[in-house]
């Protein structure tokens, strides 16, 4: 079968190269794909835009692809997904009604609230004087959000009204991220740890993947401002089996059956962002598709082949389905170009990749990277995500890092500290 992967980042590059290792699988392509992509056995990448609906079906049609799977979160709240299933193509991800879980967090904060799915108490707002003085009224830490689509740096975690009201001000005055500002939701700030978790759903049933979890801020020891994360690892202790299954019951199974409930039937990757405390989950956020830099070490670590519970999935028939799981953990240090997440330099040179590859137990996913002439250069703001296993988390952080010392280009920017919550329990 040939399958279709829509997007360029390092999530795409790890799909395509888990995709490429099914023996159903005679070809995989990707739109448009990254300079790692075209590396990979089996795949090719076609020069058309995550954004092209027009383009992307045409090709499809042409291609005769059996299967696509939309890796960015624009698209699929663009209606791509409609767009293909219109022309009877087979597509995994949601609509874009239900990619509303991800493309307005308002729409997602009042899902939960009417259908009782635990998550922090908030408000909305579309004006910015009646937001500024809700902020003067509080006292606590508070987290202010843009409604829309932010490339996931849409978020500014408070420490006190001064920082709420430079976010609120960036939001909805300064604009800087157009008009998924027009709304805000300002909502208590959260304590605990946080933690990722993703599965497999068919609008019924959830077939989880293992945990994971992610880290957002650009700095070590989460300090900075926010990006599209600077790493990740799985599993992650912080989600026990007894939690685990917590959350299957109280957060995943709700919130598909709510959003069935409300006429928005949900398939594909499902994707929540908790904070765990007391052993208690309450949602942050929702994606609507595998979470990017997670797809790195729980794709890494899946034995299983992902093309038939996708099949699976398309057919409403996921359930008794289940995942092997490598025993070692996994370890992904995102390498950015210095600057990130404000401006930065392109067209680097990057250098020693072939070398971090040969330690074993590694591979370099490519997300930010492009070509100039015959070098490999630097593209974009998260360059590349060095994934290492090993058997315990220690030696899968420490393989990783090994990795990340002997790649090398210009003010390339990483996280020290990636899997330390890990190391602490």
């Amino acid at each position: 079968m040939k399958i279709l992967v829509v997007g360029s980042g390092g999530r795409e590059h790890t799909l395509a190269w888990k995709f490429a290792q099914s023996d159903l699988v005679d070809e995989v392509l990707a739109a448009p794909g990254n300079v790692g992509i075209v590396g990979e056995p089996k795949c090719r990448c076609v020069a058309l835009s995550a954004d092209d609906a027009a383009g992307l079906k045409k090709m499809a049609l042409g291609e005769k692809i059996d299967l696509t799977v939309v890796g960015p979160e624009a698209p699929l709240v663009a209606g791509l997904t409609d767009t293909f299933r219109d022309a009877r193509l087979r597509v995994f991800g949601p609509s874009a009604k239900a990619a509303q879980l991800e493309g307005s967090k308002v729409f997602t904060k009042r899902l939960m609230k009417k259908y009782r799915i635990p998550s922090a108490e908030f408000e909305v707002f579309d004006d910015f004087a009646a937001a500024s003085d809700y902020l003067s009224t509080i006292r606590d830490r508070v987290v202010v959000k843009a409604d829309g689509l932010a490339a996931g740096k849409g978020v500014f975690v408070c420490c006190n009204r001064d920082e709420a009201m430079q976010g609120l001000t960036a939001i909805m005055k300064d604009r800087v991220f157009g008009d998924a500002g027009n709304t805000v939701v300002i909502e208590e700030c959260l304590e605990g740890e946080e933690a990722s978790f993703i599965a497999f759903t068919d609008g019924r049933e959830v077939i989880p993947l293992a945990s994971s979890q992610d880290h957002k801020p650009i700095f070590d020891n989460d300090q900075g401002p926010n990006t599209g994360g600077m790493g990740a690892y799985s599993p992650a202790p912080v989600v026990t089996p007894e939690l685990h299954e917590l959350i299957v019951r109280d957060v995943m199974i709700p919130t598909i059956a709510a959003l069935e409930a409300e006429g928005a039937p949900y398939l594909g990757f499902l994707y929540a962002g908790l904070m765990i405390k007391d052993g208690r989950p309450k949602v942050l956020e929702f994606n609507a598709r595998m979470g990017d830099p997670e797809a790195q070490p729980l794709l890494f670590r899946m034995k299983s082949d992902a093309v038939p519970l996708i099949l699976a999935a398309l057919d409403g028939k996921l359930a008794g389905m289940s995942i092997e799981w490598d025993p070692e953990d996994a370890v992904c240090v995102v390498m950015a170009s210095g600057g990130y997440p404000g401006s930065y330099e392109k067209g680097k040179p990057i250098s020693g990749i072939e070398a971090a590859e040969a330690l074993g137990n590694v591979k370099v996913f490519h997300a930010g990277t492009g070509r100039n002439d015959s070098n490999l250069v630097t593209a974009g703001g998260r360059v590349l995500g060095v994934t290492a296993k090993a058997l315990g988390i220690g030696a899968a952080i420490d393989r990783a890092y090994e990795a990340c010392a002997k790649i090398h280009w210009e003010n390339a920017h990483y996280r020290k500290d990636i899997g330390k919550k890990a190391l602490n329990r």
